[in-house]
């Protein structure tokens, strides 16, 4: 098979030897070409290049950033996406299953590939471009903003930059007296979002070896569930954490709604709020439109006992 390995040499398990590795282990079969990524949308238009050039599969080496731009590039072709872990939290991959360890992974992958474990998955689509596991309006995309301008300390502290991170934007820097944007899901108003999630799989994230389940309906083979925080108070965070780490998911309530099976998503306010896609920071927005996009990817995704 022809294959293209993309590798984010910053990532934070991401190192000059095991990417060696990575690729003696795939050569031993196929046909490899190395690319590495230097900036911001890189990885994107090396995955399209793949796809247009019609090669088998791409393998992404680097963290849930890595992951969405490659996803991006590949939607909607006939180019097989396949995930290795070199992030700090590696959502998607620890969320099929796959091994938290690269090489491990690799493995995994590899025999699924060659066994033709392949199948296509449903994304979320943004303002136009995609997303595998989730997108993040508000407060959480504050938190990665936060983490984004510390960059270079990512690779070494890691999920604890993350929690200091999300205290400095729960108590310094995210209003949380009043709402960010309007919802309208599926025609359906909200006049009053502090922070929403939208997912296409679960869980919403990890703490540590923890998975933080927002809800139990996510999943790739289904539409997108959005949830949408009403309120921003101390304690309502706390239960609805307890509840997300304890209990498998949160319970609507007058301060959460959850909604399932949702085909579109508009967010929208008169001054922009902050968004992100699978841990990616975008920026600020008066407005994101977010749709349910069927079939979008050829994933690599073996099938693992228990």
């Amino acid at each position: 098979m022809r294959i293209l390995l993309v590798v984010n040499s910053f990532a934070s398990s991401v190192t000059p030897r095991n990417t060696v590795l990575v690729h003696r282990h795939l050569a031993r079969n196929h046909d490899v070409q190395v690319v590495e990524t230097s900036e911001r949308g890189h990885a994107t238009r090396f995955a399209r290049d793949a796809a247009e050039r019609g090669l088998d599969a791409v393998f992404a080496f680097g963290g849930d950033g890595t992951l969405n731009e490659v996803a991006t590039g590949l939607a909607g072709s006939g180019t097989a996406l396949a995930m290795l872990p070199g992030g700090s939290t590696n959502v998607f991959v620890r969320s099929l299953g796959v091994s938290n360890d690269p090489l491990t992974a690799l493995t995994q992958l590899v025999t699924a590939l060659e066994r033709d474990e392949i199948g296509r998955i449903n994304l979320g689509r943004a303002n136009g471009r995609t997303f595998c596991f989730h997108a993040g309006i508000g407060w959480d995309a504050a938190v990665v903003e936060q983490v984004e301008r510390r960059s270079s300390l990512k690779r070494f502290v890691g999920q604890p930059l993350f929690a200091w991170s999300a205290l400095s934007s729960w108590f310094l820097t995210y209003g949380r007296r009043f709402p960010h944007f309007t919802v309208d899901v599926d025609g359906r108003r909200i006049p009053d979002g502090y922070f929403s999630v939208v997912l296409n799989t679960d869980p919403y994230t990890y703490v540590g070896r923890n998975p933080i389940h927002l809800s139990r309906s996510a999943a790739l083979d289904k539409k997108l569930v959005v949830v949408t925080f009403r309120s921003l108070g101390s304690l309502q965070m706390i239960g609805s954490l307890w509840q997300a780490l304890r209990r498998g998911g949160l319970t609507p309530s007058s301060s959460v709604d959850i909604a399932t099976d949702v085909e579109r998503v508009t967010f929208d306010f008169p001054a922009p709020f902050p968004y992100q896609l699978d841990g990616d920071y975008l920026g600020g927005a008066t407005t994101v439109e977010i749709e349910h996009f069927p079939e979008a990817l050829l994933l690599v995704r073996p099938h693992l006992a228990g």
